[in-house]
């Protein structure tokens, strides 16, 4: 198992041209197995099999990758921003309380085409995110 997911992640480091190196597979399979997850706490998990590895290293292969998009950076509003592995347009639902952030699906296409429209703004990029109180802090 470990190495199929490994030559996936090197496949999709491949598709966008990047080179495979060790720590940037550790980087894609702990974002990926976090969902969203901060600097600080993807630098506390990539030391357990890097413990040489230095916040400057996570920094530039972060920056790498959110710059050929296959990490995306989720800006949340006074906090720290968490990473995600890029995917379909989505939103996230944040609690405020305990600072989970999880994906929300929704049809957006249609709002978006419709304030293109209105506005006559092309729309390049959304960050919608919804704050509230998670069932578990509820």
């Amino acid at each position: 198992m470990y190495n199929s997911k490994m030559n996936t992640y090197m496949e999709t480091l491949r598709q966008y041209n990047l080179k495979a190196t060790p720590q940037r597979l550790a980087i894609i399979d702990i974002v990926n197995k976090h969902g969203h997850i901060n600097i600080d706490t993807l630098y506390e998990e990539i030391k357990k099999q890097f413990n040489s590895i230095s916040l400057a290293t996570i920094y530039k292969n972060i920056n790498t990758m959110t710059e050929n998009q296959l990490l995306l950076e989720v800006k949340l509003p006074n906090s720290k921003s968490v990473y995600e592995v890029t995917k379909s347009r989505h939103a996230h639902l944040r609690c405020e309380l305990c600072g989970d952030v999880q994906d929300l699906t929704i049809d957006s296409n249609s709002l978006f085409v419709d304030i293109s429209n209105k506005y006559d703004f092309k729309i390049n990029n959304t960050d919608v995110i919804l704050s509230g109180i998670c069932k578990d802090c509820q």
